[in-house]
């Protein structure tokens, strides 16, 4: 026996918008689903009466993490290729209130970057990397951006308010 329950949750994966839909089993632990515009999650039935909310969102956020782990390689590598060097290293990580930035030579990437359209997210690596390679920002950073990015200024108008 299954029962669907509906939570009028809208979540982001690159930018589109999926539905949450809860749903109880007789199972032991919870899992999720991703389809196409649609994000099943399959709680035990015995959580049916309780707050629920800190489950789904434990388990958005490994979602959320191992989409980053597939995806963001990609783009990496892609920025990598075009501007000829690359941090020291790089690691996937929840930030509070930021999702990347720079530390000693390593870039720290939070997974919530994947609920971002992939422009967006090519436009923080990108912006990451040039910080590291001229330290600080100012000119020299926003003309190298300019140089392999000429549209960046469209993607910083989308991220007003988002710290990276």
């Amino acid at each position: 026996m299954k029962r669907t329950n509906n939570i009028s949750k809208q979540v982001k994966i690159f930018g589109a918008n999926y539905e949450l839909k809860i749903i109880y089993r007789y199972i032991k632990k919870p899992n999720l689903k991703l389809k196409e515009k649609e994000i099943e999650i399959c709680l035990p039935y015995k959580y049916k009466k309780i707050d629920n909310n800190i489950i789904i969102d434990i388990l958005l956020e490994k979602m959320y993490n191992e989409i980053a782990k597939k995806e963001l390689e990609l783009i990496l590598e892609k920025v990598r290729t075009t501007l000829k060097f690359a941090p020291e290293d790089y690691k996937i990580m929840k930030l509070d209130k930021r999702i990347a930035k720079c530390l000693a030579g390593r870039l720290i990437i939070s997974p919530d970057i994947v609920k971002y359209r992939k422009e967006i997210i090519e436009y923080i690596m990108f912006y990451e990397f040039c910080l590291l390679k001229v330290k600080k920002h100012g000119k020299k950073l926003y003309e190298m951006l300019q140089k392999y990015m000429p549209n960046y200024e469209n993607y910083e108008y989308e991220l007003i308010g988002i710290q990276y």
